[in-house]
């Protein structure tokens, strides 16, 4: 049985996909595993670093603002992530399970957010890159050293957790009292009073009898 010889195209198409196929990009840059891109509030909560309160913002609708910082070049950017989101820039992932914030009536004052950070690179020399999970825990923004990202190239920590607790989205009572001074409704100091139209009257026709 004999095949018909392919058109020239086809053939420059051909040798073009298997120099392609050849070059081995792929094999140096496999894609980031399903844990690190996976999203949603049910990939958050089955990290285990989920605590629904009753209190505050649900966690799916919290939103943290992560700072990340490349040794290399000694670029720092602001990551803003949703409860189970994730975020690629360059060979590394930041993934956020969730973020937490001290209530306003408790002490001591703290911001928390359960971060994951993945990056590609290699073991050695003369292995081929992979990802790996470098980081996965807490980090506090105003007691960093409690936990702490140890990577050659890459630092991240919490900044902010977008969240409100009741009694935060309106002003409280005491304060639109003291806002506002006794007697004047407006809150503006009272004006002096002015003389009524029919007053302004009878002192015009007093001084034109005179």
């Amino acid at each position: 049985m004999f095949f018909a010889a392919p058109s020239a195209s086809r053939a420059l198409a051909l040798v073009g996909a298997l120099a392609l196929a050849g070059c081995g990009g792929d094999k140096d840059a496999p894609p980031p595993p399903p844990e690190a891109t996976q999203t949603g509030a049910v990939v958050a909560a089955a990290s285990g670093a989920v605590m629904e309160s009753e209190y505050g913002t649900p966690v799916k609708d919290r939103v943290a603002t992560l700072g990340l910082l490349n040794k290399r070049n000694n670029i720092t950017q602001d990551i803003i992530l949703k409860s189970g989101e994730s975020r690629q820039i360059g060979n590394a992932i930041v993934k956020l399970a969730t973020c937490e914030k001290t209530a306003p009536w408790e002490d001591p004052q703290e911001i928390g957010a359960f971060v994951q950070l993945f990056v590609q690179e290699r073991a050695s020399t003369d292995e081929k890159l992979t990802w790996r999970k470098v980081f996965s825990g807490w980090l506090f923004r105003n007691t960093p050293s409690l936990n702490v990202v140890e990577h050659p190239i890459y630092d991240v920590w919490v900044k902010d957790c977008a969240m409100t607790f009741p009694g935060e989205e309106t002003p409280k009572a005491d304060e639109r009292s003291a806002a506002k001074p006794a007697g004047s409704p407006s809150g503006a100091a009272p004006s002096a009073p002015t003389p009524s139209a029919s007053a302004s009257a009878r002192a015009a026709a007093a001084s034109s009898g005179e």
